[in-house]
């Protein structure tokens, strides 16, 4: 008996070291091949994309309102109404989620109840975001009367990315080693100068990086925007909080679906105006959280 085991396990190991041998070189090239298609995908639609809409980028486009002639037309109201959206969202979103992180993951007891909320924070994260935009028409423009605004858009786009912030911050807070708090613990601090003085700067760059992808997030989206703000005609800069408000991927939406041929060029134009400011709040970010990883590694 136990040499037919023996000889099962021998054909058995042999089995899998031959699929190791056929299958091992073939998996490196696949990955490679899928990684190209998306690069070439993407370096094609970015070229087609400058090369329509940089014809169309200068000074009046970025001074501009939207017009219902291609060549008036600009994109002004959508740029200031997206510096409103991120600055208002990065203000509520990121003291937030990062106290909510913090609580949850140094303070809160393991049992039933913070269980249960971890599980609802994974399932928010991966909730469509049209979903946001409903409830923050619902609640926010509704039922606590704060109309189309810059402040109901903000709010709702906090609600879309506080999940996010949540789950990459505690994962940063649970990756500071543990000798650090054991060393502020040993020379007297309390618990919460552990936390700020030693888990906080350590966990930062990490959850700055977080904080990154989950801006640029709130920044592209169109659904819940659309929910918020509706597709209209915006020929002002907001002022206030409470003022009617566009983005621009609202706005590039809207010129995408206009039958003129020129309406594409002034949404190629948008959509590189877009990916700029995406790049320049990355950039202010990035450079922060290598402040932090600078200080940390002195």
């Amino acid at each position: 008996m136990g040499e037919v085991l023996v000889l099962t396990g021998k054909k058995s190991h042999s089995k899998r070291s031959i699929t190791r041998v056929l299958i091992g070189p073939l998996v490196l090239p696949t990955l490679i091949f899928a990684t190209l298609i998306g690069m070439v995908g993407l370096g094609i639609l970015l070229v087609q994309t400058f090369t329509v809409g940089l014809p169309w980028l200068d000074l009046d486009f970025l001074n501009n309102f939207p017009s219902r002639h291609p060549e008036e037309a600009g994109i002004r109201a959508a740029l200031f109404g997206t510096l409103w959206i991120a600055g208002l969202t990065a203000l509520f979103s990121f003291p937030l989620a990062i106290g909510a992180a913090i609580y949850l993951e140094e303070y809160a007891p393991q049992n039933k109840f913070t269980r249960f909320i971890d599980v609802n924070i994974s399932n928010l994260a991966g909730v469509p975001s049209i979903v946001y935009g409903l409830l923050g028409l619902a609640v926010f423009v509704q039922i606590l009367a704060l109309g189309r605004s810059v402040l109901a858009g903000a709010l709702t786009l906090t609600l879309l990315i506080m999940p996010i912030i949540i789950i990459t911050a505690r994962e940063a807070s649970a990756a500071v080693p543990r000798h650090y708090r054991l060393a502020a613990y040993a020379l007297g601090a309390t618990e919460w100068q552990v936390v700020r003085r030693a888990v906080l700067p350590s966990a930062m760059p990490g959850i700055l990086t977080g904080t990154i992808l989950a801006m640029s997030r709130a920044i592209g989206e169109a659904a819940p925007m659309l929910a918020i703000a509706a597709l209209v005609y915006v020929t002002f800069i907001p002022t206030g909080p409470l003022d009617r408000f566009t983005v621009l991927p609202i706005q590039i939406f809207n010129w995408v679906s206009r039958p003129q041929a020129d309406f594409a060029g002034l949404a190629a134009a948008g959509i590189i105006v877009l990916l700029l400011v995406l790049i320049g709040m990355n950039s202010i970010a990035i450079l922060i959280r290598n402040k932090y990883q600078r200080r940390l590694a002195e």
